[in-house]
């Protein structure tokens, strides 16, 4: 697998078949690849999403991660999460995307319905450095079946075919300039509102899920450094991980999350 030149310094590694493209992604920098490197499969056969839960991942939709070594501060490398769904919906919108909306923490809905999800991960280097991967996996030309919660397929949302290839020039474009944006990190507030701006749920009710168990409230919006802000009867509480349930008509009863590459 030699990489090949890519957008704006950055190159890639395109993989008929692979078991997780964040797997090769961590295990390439691990072994000291100066990052700025998209790992891209047609297939996937161990995808992933948070907890290790399972992607299904046939041929035609779009597996892809991003390496990035020293970013920015380790403490702020999880706002990269932010970064990667803020130039995902970009690029949905670059295709003629409507109705779609990011959900806390990780994926993309259409109409409620769940198109992708992300994966932000990192590694120490070798020589002790930073080393994130953001995977994205996007449903392009199908979606699983027999899933407990809503799907859909990008090409379903735009009545047209959509290939992998198509979205992730814009998507690798789009987080390009999102990384510039972030700053590492300096620059956070401004991809928190660009966040915010697409976010579904804010202001409307909803339930979290965490090893304190479940409780519900008002989605108020996210902190300075990214966290949920559930509002209930006690006040606000500031949330740094969880499953995310919304409960009003603008998506489904089920947790962002499930999934993803």
């Amino acid at each position: 697998m030699e990489p090949e030149p890519f957008i704006a310094g950055w190159r890639i590694a395109r993989l008929d078949r692979v078991g997780s493209t964040n797997d090769e992604a961590r295990t390439l920098g691990i072994a000291g690849d100066p990052g700025r490197l998209w790992v891209v499969a047609k297939e996937q056969t161990r995808g992933r999403g948070r907890k290790g839960r399972f992607w299904s991942s046939p041929p035609g939709n779009l597996y892809a991660s991003a390496l990035i070594v020293d970013p920015g501060p380790p403490a702020l490398a999880p706002q990269l999460g932010f970064v990667a769904g803020v130039a995902l919906a970009q690029a949905v919108e670059d295709l003629g995307g409507r109705e779609f909306a990011l959900k806390w923490p990780n994926d993309l809905l259409w109409r409620g319905a769940k198109v992708a999800g992300l994966l932000a991960e990192s590694v120490t280097t070798k020589d002790r450095r930073l080393a994130c991967v953001i995977g994205v996996g996007v449903n392009c030309r199908s979606a699983p079946d027999g899933v407990a919660y809503p799907v859909a397929a990008l090409g379903q949302a735009l009545e047209r075919d959509v290939g992998p290839e198509a979205l992730l020039l814009r998507l690798a474009r789009r987080f390009h300039e999102a990384l510039g944006l972030w700053a590492r990190g300096a620059g956070f507030a401004e991809i928190r509102a660009l966040w915010l701006a697409v976010a579904a749920g804010v202001g409307e009710p909803i339930r979290v899920s965490d090893p304190r168990g479940a409780r519900k409230g008002l989605f108020e919006g996210l902190d300075a450094s990214g966290r949920l802000l559930l509002r209930t009867p006690l006040g606000v509480e500031a949330i740094e991980a969880a499953d995310l349930h919304l409960l009003s008509p603008a998506g489904p009863d089920a947790p962002a999350g499930d999934e993803r590459t």
